[in-house]
Parts: structure tokens; C-alpha cells; sequence
């Protein structure tokens, strides 16, 4: 954890936004590569997507608004 820490600390808002956007490009590539992906992702119930998003944004946003 402490390398991680020393990694993070030497990164910028910029980077981390870089980060964020070079993994959605990538899922999007094996989606668009993987037909079995790409059917798995139409057939799940949107929903879930959404109940998940909620669930990893729940931290941050507390942490940012309430600490």
C-alpha cells in the first residue's frame, strides 16, 4: 500500500482523469472485439449497471461532500 500511496501522490488530476478514460476506452475495444462481451453486456438489465455505478460512487462522493 505504501508504493501505491507514493504513486498516487505523484500524479495530478490529469492523470488520474487519463487513467479513468484509457479503461473505458479499453472495455469499450474488448466489447466491441469479444462478441460474447458484447452479448452479455446487451442481454443484463440496465438497471444493474446503474445499482453498481451507485455502489463505487457512494465512497467518493462522500468522502468530497461530507468529510
Amino acid at each position: 500500500m505504501k508504493i501505491l500511496d507514493k504513486i498516487i501522490k505523484k500524479m495530478d488530476a490529469l492523470d488520474l482523469a487519463l487513467i479513468k478514460w484509457s479503461i473505458i476506452a479499453f472495455v469499450l475495444f474488448v466489447i466491441t472485439i469479444w462478441p460474447a462481451a458484447l452479448a452479455w453486456v446487451i442481454s443484463v438489465n440496465p438497471w444493474y449497471f446503474l445499482v453498481v455505478f451507485v455502489i463505487f460512487i457512494i465512497r467518493p462522493l462522500y468522502k468530497i461532500y461530507i468529510k
